[in-house]
């Protein structure tokens, strides 16, 4: 045991002989997390795996550093099915101790097969979607949920606890039974596995007594001896006839016809019942399979939704650079638009089939000699359209028309970048308007393009306010 203050061993003395500290309460307090621990570790080796993790947890109560306290809770865990909580537990250890650490061979276990960590993603998926179809009273899709997540984790015991009490919901009591069993299995002291256990046993119990009863009846109202190597059962207050004669004969008779009912009435419909289990049984393998059937047929049509969304999505973005006649609507306009500057010098034609491009595609995606004909065409025309829109868009920002304010200054902002005024008074237009995030993001653009600038310092302070 080494000293908390300085690192140094320590000696049977309650101080530390090299820094004087008091170590008396340590010594006490690691003493308890280690006996915690040995006590974590037995009950773990007789499968008391919830005493363990009880015990375990106390160990790092008094001493987080417990590396062998963790490590083991993390393999109680994994052994529990609970994967996710073993790793936690593994890299908190390794963070403890990078070196020498069996926390790295455990980790390693599981991350070296990505088949297994996908195996865990979908364990715990399952069991999610189980618990939902619990919560919507869907209880034969919880089960089929539940038996795929325990063919993937066998050891997973909250699933078998939560088909348990599906089982026991449906007064299924024998197949309750043999998922407790597996539990019991798991972990022999779980007390929400004990609680379901007496409740089954409960109900499976009676059956038995009432056979004990019959059973005692019989030997309460019979004598047994034995006759040579033969056990003979007889009743009481019943004289053994002297002689075979009339009596005997007649009661070989009654006791044939006797025969004869019992087979009819109690042989032949417990013949019938065995059948008609069978068949009851048959029907609910059949519907499980129809369920499972049900199920992947809903996920199906769920994705076949989704890809026709999807694909009804890109056929309107196709439709909106496709023309009717074939031809891409952004090429057509600006060919229009270099048609109009070269011929008419028309600057307002010009400026408007720039501007249907910009609305209806990225020019940065087009091919290098669009882009090329796009800004020698803004170039030419940019500065004067600009100009015009920035005056227009700061005299309706001064009449406080916000929106017609920011349709403006925005077209004067896509014709001259650099115009600071423009882009700035376009984010005082959006926080008149209290559209926070596009003034925060057009005062970004501010201090971005303008750093240093009082404009720049000002829109700082704008959205350290929007933001506050």
């Amino acid at each position: 045991m080494k000293c908390y203050n300085c690192g140094c061993r320590l000696s049977e003395h309650d101080f530390c002989t090299s820094c004087g500290a008091d170590v008396s309460l340590y010594k006490k307090i690691m003493k308890v997390s280690n006996m915690y621990y040995n006590e974590g570790l037995e009950k773990a080796g007789v499968r008391d795996l919830s005493g363990a993790v009880t015990s375990l947890r106390q160990s790092l109560k008094f001493n987080k550093n417990n590396v062998d306290a963790r490590n083991l809770l993390g393999l109680v865990y994994f052994e529990l099915g609970e994967v996710v909580a073993a790793l936690s537990e593994w890299v908190i250890s390794k963070n403890l101790r990078p070196n020498k650490n069996l926390a790295d061979m455990y980790i390693e276990m599981v991350q070296s097969s990505g088949g297994r960590l996908d195996a865990i993603n979908q364990t715990i998926k399952k069991y999610n979607q189980a618990l939902l179809y619990c919560m919507q009273d869907s209880k034969d899709l919880a089960v089929i949920q539940l038996k795929k997540v325990l063919s993937l984790n066998p050891k997973f015991i909250r699933a078998h606890q939560l088909l348990a009490l599906l089982y026991i919901d449906g007064e299924d009591w024998e197949r309750a039974k043999k998922e407790l069993v597996k539990c019991v299995k798991i972990d022999a002291n779980n007390t929400l596995t004990l609680r379901y256990m007496q409740e089954v046993d409960g109900m499976l119990l009676p059956d038995e007594a009432v056979k004990n009863a019959e059973k005692r009846k019989v030997n309460d109202e019979s004598l047994r001896y034995q006759s040579d190597n033969e056990i003979i059962i007889q009743p009481r207050n019943v004289r053994e006839p002297k002689s075979a004669g009339f009596n005997t004969i007649f009661n070989v008779v009654i006791g044939l016809v006797i025969g004869l009912a019992s087979m009819y009435f109690l042989v032949l419909p417990a013949a019938v019942s065995s059948q008609k289990a069978q068949a009851n049984k048959q029907v609910q393998e059949i519907g499980e399979r129809l369920d499972e059937k049900t199920s992947s047929i809903a996920e199906l049509e769920q994705k076949n939704k989704t890809l026709e969304e999807e694909k009804q999505k890109l056929q309107q973005e196709l439709d909106g650079y496709v023309g009717t006649d074939g031809t891409l609507k952004i090429m057509d306009s600006l060919l229009l638009a270099a048609q109009a500057y070269l011929e008419t010098g028309d600057v307002a034609t010009t400026a408007q089939n720039l501007e249907d491009i910009a609305a209806n595609a990225d020019v940065t995606k087009t091919s290098e000699a669009f882009q090329n004909l796009y800004q020698t065409l803004l170039g030419k025309i940019g500065p004067e359209l600009a100009a015009s829109y920035y005056a227009s868009g700061y005299d309706a920002y001064k009449k406080e028309e916000y929106d017609k304010a920011i349709t403006d200054l925005s077209k004067a902002v896509i014709y001259d970048a650099a115009n600071a005024e423009a882009l700035y008074n376009l984010a005082n237009s959006y926080r008149k308007m209290e559209d926070k995030a596009n003034a925060v993001a057009t005062y970004k653009k501010v201090t971005e393009l303008f750093p240093g600038t009082d404009k720049a310092n000002k829109s700082q302070r704008y959205i350290d306010e929007l933001n506050g």
